[in-house]
């Protein structure tokens, strides 16, 4: 019984009568002590005994054998059956036939999951961890090395069981090998590492994508994480679950203020740290470190953009979600606010992009360009495609390799004398990526350097995002 429900203030003249009759009588109470008013209730407010007998709707009658397994249950109120329950066909005569009650406590999202972390067998492998009972929560994830340098949420039972329903896959499925230390993680560890990210339970199965990503061999995070270059993961997702979980692809889509874009990757980078063993200072040497490395994941503006998306030309069939997983360094602006031709603004951002990470480094890098719907309009009004813009801007990225021939122009940095003569291309064949985000106003673009590329170095991953 609870007082918030008008099916069992209904019923509470009926239990004063069956409390007065041969059978006895307990009645249990969820959120008031002194409801009913008809009969006195046992203080159920912990909602114990309504979690042990599995109660879904108030009120239930019960009838309970003398060896104390429950023999029969109605839920809410029906007339007839109460009548036939008890014997008493008098009873709640002037009442109505029926009425549903009202879902129980024990069931509401708001207790389910503590009560089953704390009664029921919930299933986690996980080792708990125990704090001392002055330390603070937060205090104690910084000091025992869990934290990126950000405050972390802490993944209680409750919450990574809340967590693990946002899967249909099992808690102990292994979703990938994590380096630098080679350690099976699990779907539950995944699950805990989002928890303390922020991320919500529908974010889930994007997070174990981009860590699927991650740790294939083409990726290559393990020298990701060992390189001097500033560089991290970049996630990109396409497909319908962009909007399902809220991501933002418009303004300030690759900054702060959207709780799915900002824990997303943060959640793969915990898990890497956490599990893996990548910290910065041990197996991660990067000089100067990025952003990147904290967690970057935005998803493509796909209904502004009529071209085909990054999944799509990555193989990806149209509609179906999925993730591409690109280590890059942070974005840099490309500003061009003069071009009205679409050939004007290509050889614009060509000679932007000539730049990345240095004019006279060539061929051994990928980049990511994110281009924003105003400039995307040029190209659009130009009746450019993806393929059009492609060719164009490639056609543009070829550098002479006298010019940037070592001590050429009295700088040392620079390619192999060898080299001479030759026309060169900035990018290999496919380490441009292109995508399209950003706000409406604003004639500015971005591009995301890579790292080195190819089997030395990483090749962009692309995943279907499942269940």
């Amino acid at each position: 019984m609870k007082r918030d429900c008008p099916t069992c203030e209904l019923v509470d003249p009926v239990l004063g009568v069956l409390a007065g009759g041969d059978e006895p009588l307990t009645v249990y109470t969820q959120d008031d002590t002194s409801f009913p008013e008809s009969v006195s209730a046992v203080d159920d407010t912990d909602l114990t005994v309504s979690w042990h007998h599995d109660i879904e709707t108030v009120p239930t009658l019960m009838r309970v054998g003398a060896s104390g397994v429950e023999e029969e249950r109605i839920v809410g109120w029906s007339r007839d059956q109460w009548q036939a329950f008890t014997g008493n066909i008098e009873l709640g005569i002037t009442l109505p036939e029926h009425r549903p009650g009202c879902g129980s406590l024990n069931v509401d999202p708001a207790h389910a999951d503590a009560l089953q972390a704390r009664f029921g067998s919930d299933g986690l492998a996980a080792r708990r961890v125990e704090f001392a009972s002055l330390e603070d929560d937060f205090e104690a994830m910084f000091d025992r090395g869990w934290s990126d340098g950000l405050p972390l949420i802490p993944p209680t039972p409750e919450r990574v069981l809340r967590m693990l329903e946002g899967t249909t896959r099992s808690p102990d499925d292994v979703v990938a090998i994590v380096p630098p230390d080679l350690i099976e993680v699990t779907v539950e560890k995944v699950a805990v590492n989002a928890v303390m990210a922020g991320c919500k339970p529908e974010y889930l199965p994007v997070v174990l994508a981009g860590l699927e990503a991650v740790c294939t061999d083409e990726f290559n995070m393990h020298g990701l994480l060992a390189t001097t270059m500033s560089v991290g993961p970049v996630f990109v997702v396409n497909g319908p679950i962009r909007n399902e979980i809220g991501m933002n692809a418009g303004i300030n889509a690759l900054g702060q203020g959207n709780r799915a874009n900002l824990t997303i990757g943060r959640a793969v980078q915990l898990t890497v740290r956490n599990v893996g063993g990548g910290r910065p200072g041990e197996v991660d040497r990067a000089a100067h470190g990025s952003l990147t490395k904290l967690g970057f994941a935005f998803p493509e503006d796909e209904e502004g953009m009529p071209w085909i998306s990054l999944a799509q030309e990555r193989g990806i069939d149209a509609g179906v979600n999925a993730l591409t997983a690109i280590c890059t360094e942070g974005p840099r602006l490309i500003v061009d606010q003069k071009s009205r031709s679409a050939e004007s603004l290509v050889e614009s951002f060509a000679q932007c992009l000539l730049t990345t990470h240095h004019p006279r480094m060539i061929a051994g890098i990928d980049a990511l360009l994110v281009i924003s719907p105003e400039h995307m309009a040029r190209f659009v009004d130009a009746g450019w495609d993806r393929v059009k813009f492609r060719t164009e801007l490639e056609a543009r990225l070829m550098v002479q390799a006298d010019d940037i021939i070592a001590g050429v122009g009295g700088i040392e940095e620079g390619i192999p004398e060898g080299f001479a003569g030759l026309e060169l291309p900035k990018f290999r064949p496919g380490g441009l990526h292109i995508a399209h985000a950003g706000g409406p106003a604003g004639l500015f673009s971005s591009v995301f350097a890579g790292w080195v590329s190819g089997p030395a170095g990483s090749v962009p991953v692309t995943k279907e995002i499942t269940p």
